[in-house]
């Protein structure tokens, strides 16, 4: 029988941007963490859709450090997981299965929603989407391009001051 042929695995570094598209977040910072089995995505007020059973309805804040923009996404609750978070507190989350583009490669992963607020990144990438797709060379950033998150979500940038 034939070896089945796999993909070479893309380099990317310590920190990347991701887009999910189901959720209409075209770009999120996310940090890349091997020593998380799971991948987190900052959510607020999740509660009930309307759209049926099993499916949510949350908030979103896509920008690091910053309240706007609020995006209003929904998504099928696949599962709920125990995560335990690395101060070592269990918390119990809901989990999305949704698309999960960075760089040039898209697929299906599971996301826990949390609240992020307190986090430096609102998006944290763990171990069980990077399998057999990634190499982290945690020396790099940005190996799959840089965005303006201003451009993406149609702000303007923050003013500064001059003398």
């Amino acid at each position: 029988m034939p070896r089945r042929l796999r993909s070479p695995k893309a380099i990317i570094g310590w920190r990347e941007w991701c887009g999910l598209p189901e959720l209409a977040l075209p770009g999120v910072l996310a940090k890349i963490d091997t020593g998380a089995k799971t991948s987190a995505l900052h959510a607020f007020d999740i509660q009930p859709a309307a759209r049926g059973k099993g499916w949510l309805s949350f908030k979103v804040h896509p920008v690091q450090r910053r309240k706007r923009p609020e995006i209003i996404c929904e998504a099928l609750c696949v599962d709920e997981r125990t995560v335990t978070s690395s101060n070592g507190k269990g918390e119990v989350r809901p989990v999305v299965r949704t698309e999960l583009v960075i760089g040039e490669r898209r697929f299906l992963t599971d996301i826990t929603l949390t609240n992020r607020d307190e986090m430096g990144f609102r998006m944290l990438i763990g171990r069980q989407s990077l399998n057999n797709r990634f190499l982290v060379d945690p020396s790099l950033s940005y190996c799959c391009g840089d965005l303006d998150e201003h451009q993406l979500y149609n702000f303007p940038p923050k003013k500064v001051k001059t003398q």
